[in-house]
């Protein structure tokens, strides 16, 4: 069963950075593309950014670019956001996620929906961390 476990959110002054983390289990991250999402109360869920095994590749959403690094350690399963810069409009429950059929992430399209700012298919999804902006 892939189960997929977010920590690491928080409460942070403007400016200030979180480092979120994913825990993996039961899905072999060594092929694999692990989306970060997050979702504002109101507001539809945004895909933020994703990494990929399949061609060792790195995406974002122009709304976070160089705000936001995607890393991964395929060996202790782990998948991470270090979110830097933190501002008002920030502040939402944060996802990883996946779609464990390797047809489905292994094309590029995938990651390339997220960075789009949307939702490709998801077949597991995180229970969520929450991030808090403000002074």
């Amino acid at each position: 069963q892939v189960q997929l476990v977010e920590s690491g959110g928080g409460l942070v002054q403007p400016g200030g950075s979180l480092s979120l983390s994913c825990a993996v289990s039961g899905f072999n991250l060594d092929y694999s593309a692990i989306g970060w999402f997050r979702q504002a109360p109101g507001q539809e869920r945004e895909g933020l950014s994703c990494t990929s095994s399949f061609d060792d590749s790195t995406y974002y959403a122009d709304s976070v670019k160089g705000r936001l690094t995607v890393s991964r350690d395929n060996f202790e399963s782990m998948v991470y956001l270090q979110m830097n810069d933190l501002k008002p409009d920030d502040p939402a429950v944060y996802y990883c996620a996946t779609d464990f059929r390797r047809e489905i992430t292994g094309p590029p399209y995938w990651c390339t929906v997220i960075a789009d700012s949307s939702v490709p298919t998801v077949t597991s999804w995180g229970q969520g961390t929450q991030v808090t902006v403000s002074s």
